[in-house]
């Protein structure tokens, strides 16, 4: 069973039971190239900004209450996800977002028709543009919905990245006295803790969580009101303020009316200066995952001061092996959200005059990159850096048969012969104690009360109580 729709450039058969209808049906035979629908949480806040229009709409006199309440139904089941699959549009498509919001459109008017007990299609009852986009235009309509989807994410990534970085805190404060080798450029340098390691992982992601903040002020101004380029044409002054507030009551985002609707209409750079927030984080997240790939190996012929959890079996042909895969999984995403940061910067800069037309290009890759950091921060928190420990006899171990202390003597013996001393015990094999000791710079007593932990690991001359004595 069919039915036929008609638009300017002709008309198409359309299946009787679907809520899209021809310009949906036109986009997806023209658009469809990446096989993948967008976002979920753009479609939530595409409906969400069509209940707030719709609501003030009929509060302003401009649509019948019936058709409101029905409109109003339609939006809230488009928004929890009931009709995504009517949704057929690709995630990538020309025109500026006109295609997901012609779909939109279509989905809520059928859908409301049929809980107005009327057949889909009966456009002169509720029409697509008509009701459901009225007083708007996809130029403001969709990019204030990819600013609230990408809110929304940004609180929930913050919140994600606050609980990893406590996870973090915990092991900083778990393995505080723990002694091992500080390495720089992956060469034994000077003594740290177990803790402090963990305390600067802690610290980048609390940065971090600093700035997805400030990236919600970046991005929570959006341009709804200002129609086709922001200079609100046929849009009701009073239906702008009023379509913020309640879009701000719908969703619970600290939402704002932008300040220059011309302006937040072609320019799209507080996104990209999102991305890079975004890049950032995902920096960060690599390389605190190729440091634990790197303390951790082994188990037995690397490093393996840090034991990871084992989570799935490593190998199919190396019986027992295990591998750390949660780590690579950080890598990879962290990886795919600073490819797609160049994608957004590119598409940013590619904004011709008053509208930004691949703005999809836009969306789609940072709220990809939003959920993806997401999802990987909770994974890489329960999977991986709650259930990490430390092997405190192979730090030990390493840290007795490295020569890292020797810096804590510079102050007493000087660079030159220090570096002397350093080369003896690379060469002979003889721990840094043992050579001083025999050639009689410092007793054992001496040298344990200038090598402990806390002499060695915080700032000041290590020993300073002996380096007075000595220099009186």
């Amino acid at each position: 069973m069919i039915r036929i729709e008609r638009d300017s450039l002709g008309e198409l058969s359309i299946p009787k039971d679907a809520y899209y209808g021809i310009h949906a049906l036109r986009a997806k035979e023209n658009f469809s190239v990446t096989g993948q629908p967008p976002h979920r949480e753009l479609i939530w806040a595409m409906a969400i900004v069509k209940k707030a229009c719709a609501w003030v709409n009929r509060e302003i006199g401009m649509l019948e209450n019936s058709k409101a309440e029905a409109i109003l139904k339609a939006c809230d089941e488009l928004a929890v996800g009931n009709l995504d699959g009517q949704i057929i549009v690709d995630a990538l498509s020309g025109g500026a977002g006109t295609t997901l919001n012609m779909n939109i459109n279509e989905v809520i008017a059928n859908r409301a028709l049929e809980l107005m007990g009327f057949e889909k299609g009966i456009y002169d009852v509720i029409h697509p543009l008509l009701h459901i986009n009225l007083n708007q235009s996809t130029n403001d309509v969709f990019p204030t919905a990819v600013k609230t989807a990408i809110v929304r994410l940004l609180r929930e990534l913050a919140d994600e990245v606050a609980l990893l970085q406590g996870e973090f805190q915990k092991k900083e404060k778990e393995y505080a006295k723990i002694l091992k080798v500080g390495r720089t450029e992956l060469q034994d340098a000077v003594p740290v803790t177990v803790g402090q390691e963990f305390s600067a992982w802690a610290e980048a992601l609390n940065r971090d969580w600093w700035r997805l903040n400030k990236a919600v002020e970046r991005v929570r101004q959006v341009s709804l009101g200002g129609t086709a380029v922001g200079t609100g044409l046929n849009c009701p002054k009073i239906f702008i303020d009023m379509a913020i507030e309640k879009l701000r009551e719908f969703t619970g985002l600290p939402l704002a009316k932008a300040e220059n609707l011309f302006e937040a209409t072609q320019n799209t750079d507080s996104l990209s200066e999102v991305s890079g927030y975004l890049k950032t984080l995902a920096s960060d997240l690599i390389k605190i995952a190729s440091d634990l790939r790197f303390l951790s190996s082994g188990p037995k012929a690397g490093i393996g001061e840090l034991r990871l959890p084992a989570v799935q079996v490593g190998s199919s042909i190396m019986p027992g092996k295990v591998n750390p895969v949660i780590p690579e999984m950080v890598t990879q995403v962290g990886i795919k959200v600073i490819v797609s940061d160049h994608a957004v910067s590119f598409a940013c800069s590619m904004g011709n005059l008053e509208l930004n037309p691949f703005l999809p290009l836009i969306a789609h890759e940072l709220i990809g990159s939003l959920k993806m950091l997401k999802s990987c921060s909770t994974l890489f928190r329960e999977r991986c850096i709650s259930e990490i420990t430390v092997d405190e006899a192979r730090c030990r171990e390493l840290f007795d048969r490295s020569s890292c202390i020797i810096t804590a003597f510079s102050p007493y013996l000087g660079y030159e012969v220090c570096a002397e001393i350093y080369k003896e015990a690379l060469s002979t094999g003889k721990r840094v104690e043992e050579i001083l000791i025999e050639r009689g710079f410092f007793t054992k007593e001496e040298i344990e009360s200038i090598t402990q932990p806390q002499e060695l690991t915080t700032p000041g001359f290590a020993g300073i109580k002996y380096l007075r004595r000595l220099l009186k």
